[in-house]
């Protein structure tokens, strides 16, 4: 059984750059962010994340994405950026699930976020999971510090000017041959974004039309530690693991 969103009855005044995303949230079909949707009838783990949008008032920085760098030593996806999230507990909802882990993992009060959308549900074939990204609001941001350090190496709150920035753009390969698009962050932009969190961001600010576009990315190589849970794995394999968003 499909857990219930949990999107509330009203949504919440947000600040007018906020507008074309939650309208976006609203049009787009799982298709558009994916070749793989959960299949009629399957019954797949489940899991949710949150895309949270915030704003730097007291600075330059503008609008901005919470991203966390998960723990370089998991066996899972060592060192991938990615949003805070995880698995749906029996009788919780979608969006309860993604702020609980927001909480747990990096200290988000669920009292600032407020939830106003979510994406399609999308489907990661090989481990059989569905995850269902939820868009929120940090309406009343605060210091957030790492709760959970053996799953987190570190907080990326990334500009959006920055993020899109063709400057910032690269394509991914993988040893296999394997090629997908990604993203320069951190302070010294030397973090790739990349995978199936590269794949959602690409597609999504791509179908708002806030990606420019950019003809020839410089190609990155992907560091060692991000290797350890792939090295032998094919160039098709790594197209369902992390969905080529090109």
């Amino acid at each position: 059984m499909t857990p219930a969103l949990g999107l509330p009855d009203v949504v919440p005044d947000l600040p007018e750059w906020l507008h074309p995303v939650r309208d976006g949230a609203a049009r787009i079909q799982g298709s558009d962010l994916t070749r793989f949707l959960p299949p009629e009838g399957s019954d797949p783990r489940r899991g949710s994340v949150l895309m949270l949008f915030g704003e730097d008032t007291d600075g330059e920085g503008g609008p901005d994405l919470l991203l966390t760098e998960r723990a370089h030593d998991m066996r899972s996806h060592p060192g991938q950026v990615s949003f805070p999230g995880g698995k749906i507990d029996p009788g919780e909802s979608v969006v309860a699930a993604a702020v609980r882990e927001a909480e747990e993992e990096i200290g988000v009060a669920p009292a600032s976020v407020e939830v106003f959308a979510a994406l399609p549900e999308l489907w990661l074939p090989p481990s059989n999971f569905a995850v269902t990204p939820v868009i929120g609001w940090w309406r009343d941001p605060h210091p957030v510090t790492i709760t959970s350090p053996e799953e987190v190496h570190e907080i990326h709150r990334v500009s959006l000017a920055e993020l899109i920035d063709p400057d910032h753009r690269i394509q991914v390969r993988h040893p296999s041959g394997w090629v997908g698009p990604g993203f320069l962050i951190g302070e010294d932009k030397d973090v790739i974004l990349w995978g199936f969190t590269g794949g959602i961001i690409t597609r999504f600010l791509d179908f708002l039309g806030w990606l420019p576009p950019v003809p020839e990315p410089p190609v990155h190589e992907l560091p060692d530690y991000m290797l350890a849970e792939y090295p032998d794995r094919s160039a098709d394999e790594l197209d369902i693991l992390e969905e080529d968003a090109e």
